[in-house]
């Protein structure tokens, strides 16, 4: 029996939402968002995440919503990109409070990494592989033989005395104004950093602009393999999804 679940993914501009099948791996129907309120504080947040769902068709009484948090249990340990409010916030338990439905939350680049692991570039591959999602900062999701090594936070790694975040993220292209070459040459920087400390088969690369893979692909340079991912900006909501799926299915504790 296909059940579908509501899924969200919180970002740094855009809280994006949809209706997924997670027994078929797809979204059903369009990604819908919302702009991310500012201040990103967790109420607002979560109000914005309710409006959310009551413009998507009725689904399981669980929901997914990933965050650009390390968290455990429910529980926010940091914030990036969102306001520090959220720091010590029970995530599950205020989800709970305004959506009225119990919800599993996740690291957004942990949640984006179990659904290419599942249904999309990672499908199938074993040995290291390493998600990595490039937007307003850099997300990243550890993987060995297929299992999550969950909140690695990688984006937040020291490059050239910063966060390697603030050096090579799609924003920083933005804001920056930087052409492909330019941009790469910082994204090549990150991934050799990466390379040298933990040595993955893959890289797959996501967020928003994977989509113009083709544009940059001849560019970049690694020992490991990279390829896009499959569901770009998509992946987010998709991986919150089934992990709420997951969790529905494993029961309390």
């Amino acid at each position: 029996m296909t059940r579908n679940i509501q899924g969200f993914d919180v970002g740094g501009s855009s809280v994006k939402a949809g209706l997924v099948d997670v027994e078929g791996g797809k979204l059903l129907g369009e990604l819908i968002s919302a702009p991310t309120p500012r201040p990103a504080t967790p109420q607002g947040v979560m109000e914005v995440i309710a409006d959310l769902s009551r413009r998507l068709p009725e689904a399981g009484h669980g929901v997914g919503i990933a965050l650009p948090s390390v968290v455990q249990k429910g529980k926010v340990r940091t914030a990036a990109n969102i306001d520090h409010a959220w720091i010590g916030t029970d995530a599950a338990a205020l989800a709970l409070k305004v959506l009225g439905r119990s919800a599993e939350c996740l690291n957004d680049a942990d949640a984006a990494g179990v659904a290419e692991m599942r249904w999309g570039a990672g499908r199938g591959e074993t040995g290291v592989v390493f998600m990595l999602t490039f937007g307003t900062g850099i997300g990243s999701a550890l993987f060995y033989d297929g299992k999550l090594v969950p909140n690695t936070e990688l984006g937040h790694l020291e490059l050239r005395g910063m966060d390697a975040e603030k050096w090579a993220s799609a924003h920083v292209k933005t804001a920056l104004n930087l052409d492909w070459p330019a941009w790469i040459e910082r994204v090549n920087e990150y991934l050799a950093r990466m390379h040298a400390l933990f040595w993955p088969d893959l890289f797959i690369l996501g967020g928003a602009v994977s989509e113009r893979f083709d544009d940059f692909a001849p560019l970049l340079r690694s020992p490991a393999r990279i390829c896009a991912a499959a569901f770009a900006g998509q992946a987010g909501v998709i991986g919150a999804a089934m992990a709420a799926a997951e969790a529905a299915h494993r029961g309390p504790g």
